[in-house]
């Protein structure tokens, strides 16, 4: 019988997404009382995300959205939220599934939670992008960079994403 570790981070990031669920929840209820605000980090390429053509191509792998003052329609169910925000001066109905969701905060009393499985996911989402992308990109030679690769060329590294999270003293 092969070993496996029981999936802690995922019933971890179940929890968390149930703490989110309920704060969005209790804001469709009753509204955001004091100074409570929400903002929301989600994979916009995620399943099942649901935000307009222009603003998925100004945020193609992941966007913020701030819940305070200018929100409308907030409709929260067991998988999912949506809500009706301004871009641009003009209303747009955004649904994003609590899978999608890669942080949370309010920052009114200084809450914040960051979905490790969503991030991961995120990530290898982001990571197979840019694969996929620098081998249909062409090479200075008019071929592919996969090709080139093949030939025993270099390819152009990708650029890295460094966390600033990372040097941030603990």
């Amino acid at each position: 019988m092969p070993r496996q570790s029981l999936p802690y981070e995922q019933w971890l990031d179940e929890g968390l997404r149930g703490v989110i669920r309920r704060a969005l929840s209790y804001a469709a209820e009753h509204g955001l009382p004091g100074q409570h605000h929400f903002y929301i980090s989600f994979a916009t390429a995620a399943a099942d995300v649901e935000v307009p053509p222009e603003v998925r191509a100004r945020y193609p792998s992941e966007m913020t959205i701030v819940l305070q003052h200018q929100f409308w329609d907030l409709v929260v169910e067991e998988d999912a939220f949506a809500v009706t925000l301004k871009f641009q001066g003009r209303s747009n109905r955004l649904k994003v599934p609590f899978a999608a969701v890669t942080a949370f905060g309010d920052p009114s009393v200084n809450f914040g939670l960051q979905l490790r499985t969503a991030l991961r996911q995120r990530d290898a989402d982001a990571r197979s992008a840019l694969a996929e992308e620098e081998a249909t990109q062409p090479a200075e030679d008019g071929g592919t960079a996969a090709k080139a690769a093949a030939a025993g060329g270099k390819a152009q590294p990708a650029a890295q994403v460094i966390a600033l999270d990372t040097f941030r003293k603990k």
